[in-house]
């Protein structure tokens, strides 16, 4: 059957661009000083996860050749005739299609309340953003979440494997590599022709700032595309959790061991007074007699300044009745005066 092959062919740019399009959220991560090299050896060093190194960095080298003459181009063209809003649109819908699989990973992995919630947004953003052109799921509070095949085989146990550069399809590893094949299977617009060709440039011109810093700050852009790859998808395995959350977990059972009540064998410690003065550090003692000092030059200035205060007090009082006397005998002479 000539569709299916077809269809096969046209997906392939999508999967090579698919992890770009994450790179950028990641590449904090990822770190440009892992050398592949060693400075005191003359053999390269080879990483335990990418084992067939050399195979891998001539395919990297064949698909940076391939997007600089053909995926790129196309993306630019896309990019210069596709309103902004067209392409928030496409961007929009193919995210929706992917929910359906989404959901069926969330069952497969044991979270049925993701997958509910996963559910919700896939139907309203069908709906109501009609076919997914518009998401309205997300400013109802329903996020989106990234599950797939491979993410379930790693639950289920599976071991990752090599890490994998292939022609066109780009990154991946073993595992990854089998899951993408189950995601494109359970993917609705692998079954309609020329979604695939859509999807793909679409993808790439999405990409385009990641591609770029890529080039213009790793060291190694093989080294840091492998990095930021497998770190991506180990994050997506474990729902983000690190060793940091462990760290804490300890942090909070050494508190706890602090809370332990003290055993009854443990001797009391003594209140005598003058022993305690005695086991007292003699700079903490000439600090104490400083704060006393302190303390009692405060109480000072204190009743000094009451003091000062009683007094003005006292004399307001006295020249108040000085120059009441005084109006008394104005008011007496007054009266005479209007008498006689």
């Amino acid at each position: 059957m000539n569709t299916p092959r077809y269809q096969g062919k046209s997906q392939a740019p999508y999967f090579w661009v698919l992890f770009f399009s994450g790179t950028l959220s990641v590449s904090g991560c990822a770190s440009t000083e892992t050398s592949v090299v060693d400075a005191n050896a003359s053999a390269p060093v080879v990483s335990p996860a990418d084992p067939y190194e050399n195979f891998n960095r001539s395919m990297y080298g064949f698909n940076m050749g391939l997007d600089k003459y053909l995926l790129k181009p196309v993306a630019d063209g896309y990019t210069y005739i596709t309103p902004d809003v067209m392409k928030t649109g496409v961007t929009n819908f193919f995210n929706n299609l992917k929910g359906i699989n989404v959901v069926l990973n969330d069952l497969l992995q044991g979270k049925f309340g993701q997958s509910a919630s996963d559910l919700g947004r896939f139907t309203t953003n069908t709906t109501i953003g009609l076919g997914g052109l518009f998401d309205v799921a997300t400013p109802l509070g329903m996020q989106q979440n990234v599950e797939d095949f491979g993410q379930t085989m790693a639950v289920w146990g599976v071991d990752q494997g090599p890490y994998l550069v292939l022609p066109i399809l780009g990154p991946t590893t073993v595992r990854d590599g089998s899951g993408t094949i189950l995601d494109r299977a359970a993917n609705p617009g692998t079954y309609v022709m020329g979604t695939g060709i859509v999807e793909g440039i679409n993808e790439r011109a999405n990409a385009e700032s990641a591609l770029n810093f890529i080039d213009e700050a790793a060291l190694d852009p093989y080294v840091f595309t492998r990095e930021s790859f497998l770190q991506y998808r180990e994050n997506l395995v474990n729902d983000g959790k690190t060793d940091a959350d462990s760290f804490d977990l300890d942090i909070d059972e050494a508190l706890n061991e602090d809370d332990e009540p003290v055993s009854s064998s443990a001797p009391i410690a003594t209140t005598d007074p003058q022993k305690k003065k005695l086991e007292n550090n003699p700079a903490d003692e000439v600090s104490d007699s400083a704060d006393k000092s302190l303390e009692l030059a405060a109480d000072n200035t204190t009743i000094e300044a009451f003091d000062n205060m009683s007094k003005s007090f006292d004399e307001a009082l006295i020249e108040f009745e000085q120059a009441s006397e005084k109006m008394d005998k104005i008011s007496k002479r007054h009266h005479r005066h209007k008498h006689y």
